[in-house]
């Protein structure tokens, strides 16, 4: 860990919690937990979508076809991680450092789809609301084929 050069902290022994810096999600954080035989890795990528359910978990099935080391899933609440477990003989600093490349990959580089499949209408209604009180709309800039009417 100190040579990824990310933050990071131990809150308890075993446990490690890395920020990911991201371009499209401002970052990202990455739970590792050493158990006896293996380690277990747990990053948030998105709330449960507000539409457009089945589309987006189909999206992340067939993502997870391409992944490395990681997995999407969906918590009790229909929230979206990224979940991995390797053994504990496969952890070295190498491993370590693709495994957080495909978290960040599968996280940040996903985000921007993931909210177009699951919440289109929101950001619709949120620039909406910035554009009528005369808020700024630069970060929603990425999905202007979404705000803006067709030419």
């Amino acid at each position: 860990m100190r040579d990824a050069d990310l933050p990071w902290e131990s809150p308890a022994p075993g446990t490690y919690v890395v920020t990911l810096p991201g371009t499209h999600k401002l970052s990202t954080t990455l739970s590792l937990r050493l158990g006896n035989h293996s380690l277990s890795l747990n990053a948030f990528v998105i709330r449960h979508p507000d539409e457009n359910e089945a589309a987006v978990h189909r999206w992340l099935l067939e993502r997870n076809l391409k992944l490395y080391g990681v997995g999407y899933a969906v918590d009790g609440l229909g929230d979206i991680y990224l979940t991995g477990k390797l053994p504990l003989a496969a952890v070295t600093p190498d491993e370590l450092d693709r495994l957080m490349g495909s978290v960040l990959e599968a996280a940040d580089g996903a985000f921007n789809t993931l909210l177009e499949l699951g919440f289109a209408t929101a950001i619709r209604k949120e620039y909406e609301w910035r554009v009528a009180r005369g808020e700024s709309t630069r970060n929603l800039d990425a999905f202007s084929h979404l705000t803006q009417p067709s030419k």
